[in-house]
């Protein structure tokens, strides 16, 4: 098989999230969890969310990311059952000058990569989330200034 420029990127991005992973998840899946009870408990104080959404933000090195999940509306599915939006931020400004992939380990262990596309100040994958389990979703973002940032979450599924 021959790499082209498209393959390599692809490659190695799989082995920067193959290898991190494991070490994340193990580090930060309690803290997942709380932060998930944390979001979900502020957002009801100022209006509730609608069944099947799902909102996480996180401090990254500095910049302010925002991790939403919410089921596809039937008709509008981008790519699965569910939409994966993530939005970086910097001094209250969003990021949209940013390249971003994201990884989903399902329940089973299977995972999935896909890059992001733009939606207004967010990026965008679509996943099949409707099975049961919890969900590892991953994000790994180049800044501007040539940095690599990662960030994630678990998902619980239905």
């Amino acid at each position: 098989m021959q790499f082209n420029k498209y393959n390599l990127a692809t490659f190695i991005f799989s082995a920067l999230l193959t290898l991190g992973s494991a070490a994340y998840a193990e580090d930060n899946h309690q803290n997942a969890h709380d932060s998930n009870h944390q979001s979900m408990s502020a957002m009801k104080g100022m209006s509730q969310p609608k069944e099947g959404m799902f909102l996480v933000k996180k401090q990254v090195d500095g910049y302010n990311v925002s991790l939403y999940v919410m089921k596809a509306k039937p008709g509008k599915k981008m790519g699965g059952s569910h939409d994966f939006m993530i939005k970086v931020e910097k001094d209250g400004k969003a990021l949209t000058d940013i390249v971003m992939n994201t990884k989903v380990v399902h329940p089973s262990g299977q995972a999935e990569i896909k890059k992001t596309m733009k939606m207004g100040d967010w990026l965008m994958a679509g996943y099949d989330l409707g099975h049961s389990g919890e969900h590892q979703m991953m994000v790994l973002f180049k800044t501007a200034d040539g940095e690599k940032h990662k960030t994630g979450i678990y998902y619980p599924g239905n």
